[in-house]
């Protein structure tokens, strides 16, 4: 006799995708396929129904889909009742990718005893919101211009104002007096690595100390007061991603603590993630990562080092590859729009790279800002952990001088 589980292991394998659908408010078509496989596998009975929404649908219509699913599981002579009293629990995870809406069930019945079934329909070409806002005003602020490397660069509020430049070697502080930023303290960066030639590195700041450094296969702690003090050591430990500190009030949460393994002899990010999104424990290796808030979950862009964009909601990983973004990407927030948008730099045929706001209302992106042209290549771009601005770097393609910059978006 076979089993549920092996009747059904086909599904875990492949995609039963459905014949095309006309959607809207209509579900039916995805909900009366996958009632009837969920009933061959539990037979009828009790149970209890979980539904997720990682997807671009609606909440009103993820209600519908509940309600829809209910009266197609009944149908098939299952009855939805509390988890305690049911002989085994549905979960309904509503995903999609670029061309598909896709929904998994994963069936509990004993303790040993898991199933999954996947459902797939094409998404119909949705309008988006975004085509019609008012575009937002892309800011760049120059900070300073000097000929040795910049690696990150963060300012810290206060009076007076600080500025944090990282080094290969060592982090500058400038201090912005007399309407300028004007170079004071320098501390090195003492250990006995030999740093890549084209090393990249992270400034974050932190509550309970000034900030914490990021250099491939070193460490460093500040102290928590002026002047600078700093502590290195030789360490592996995963470089932040994104923090607790870059969510506000009135803005979606982000991903808290997410944090990335960077390759120690070479300039990228391995793919392994901490604690993971969702399901997911990695990603393909990147140069820099975004962050997108939904309301219930957090879609990330990874921009590869393969030159495609991934992109990943904790449960589905795809490819965006009519994206020609650069390898830096970064997350940033305004107080007119409800969501977040994402910069992302456009390498030219010149060497002087461009830079560009985008959102996410679905799974494509649509463009909200300005393009600008850059001096150079952009060599670092970072998310400033207010959300409000991006920290940057350019290789100034005329006089060779590495120049930082912050990128805010404005409201029109």
């Amino acid at each position: 006799m076979v089993s549920p589980l092996a009747r059904w292991a086909g599904c875990v394998l492949f995609l039963c995708i459905l014949p095309h659908a006309s959607f809207g408010a209509d579900w039916h078509q995805l909900t009366d396929q996958l009632a009837p496989k969920i009933a061959t596998v539990t037979g009828p009975g009790v149970v209890a129904l979980e539904i997720e929404n990682r997807s671009s649908i609606s909440p009103a219509d993820v209600e519908q889909i509940r309600s829809e699913m209910k009266s197609a599981l009944s149908t098939a002579g299952i009855k939805i009742w509390q988890p305690e009293q049911a002989s085994a629990t549905i979960r309904i995870t509503l995903s999609e990718n670029l061309q598909n809406y896709v929904w998994v069930a994963e069936i509990q019945q004993a303790a040993e005893e898991r199933s999954l079934l996947i459902v797939s329909a094409p998404r119909p070409a949705s309008s988006v919101g975004g085509q019609n806002a008012r575009p937002l005003g892309l800011q760049v602020t120059r900070l300073i211009s000097r000929p040795e490397p910049i690696l990150d660069v963060a300012v810290i509020e206060g009076s007076p104002r600080r500025l944090l430049v990282l080094g290969r070697d060592s982090v500058t502080i400038y201090e912005f007096t007399a309407n300028r930023w004007n170079q004071g303290q320098s501390v090195a960066i003492a250990h006995d690595k030999t740093m890549p030639r084209d090393a990249r590195g992270r400034i974050f700041l932190r509550k309970d100390r000034l900030f914490d450094l990021y250099l491939p296969g070193v460490g460093c702690r500040s102290g928590n007061a002026w002047p600078l003090t700093m502590a290195c050591t030789l360490s592996d430990d995963p470089w932040p991603l994104a923090g607790s500190q870059q969510s506000a009030p009135g803005a979606p949460p982000l991903e808290s603590g997410l944090s990335a393994f960077f390759s120690p002899a070479r300039n990228f990010f391995t793919g392994a993630l901490v604690p993971g999104i969702g399901k997911q424990k990695s990603a393909p290796p990147f140069y820099s990562a975004a962050p997108v808030p939904r309301d219930k979950y957090v879609l990330w862009l990874f921009a590869g080092i393969d030159g495609q964009v991934h992109i990943l909601d904790g449960i589905n990983q795809q490819n965006a590859p009519k994206l020609q973004w650069g390898s830096e990407i970064a997350s940033v927030r305004t107080a007119c729009r409800s969501g977040w948008q994402v910069l992302a730099t456009i390498s030219g045929d010149s060497g002087q790279d461009t830079i560009q706001a985008f959102e996410f209302p679905d799974r494509e992106p649509v463009e909200v800002s300005q393009k600008i042209e850059l001096p150079g290549e952009v060599t670092a771009l970072w998310a400033g952990q207010n959300g409000e601005s991006a920290a940057g770097v350019v290789r100034n393609h005329e006089t060779g001088n590495y120049e930082a910059m912050l990128f805010n978006l404005a409201c029109n």
